[in-house]
């Protein structure tokens, strides 16, 4: 899944998102609005990966839902 279908599944994904990444908040949901690269920052934030492991896990996530 590409960073288009993501923005664009966006309110589709988000409960996903939550059960994924327990610690987001519903604000982190509303900043992250689909962006991966925001998506990848707030990993690195609450979680306190690498760019690289965030980058990983979002690119993991999103493997889920390709069809």
């Amino acid at each position: 899944m590409n960073e288009d279908i993501l923005k664009g599944k966006w309110k589709q994904l988000e409960g996903e998102v939550i059960k994924e990444w327990g610690k987001f908040t519903k604000n982190d949901i509303e900043k992250v609005n689909g962006e991966a690269k925001i998506l990848q920052g707030k990993i690195q934030e609450k979680y306190g990966k690498t760019a690289e492991e965030a980058e990983m896990q979002v690119k993991k996530f999103l493997k889920k839902f390709e069809k």
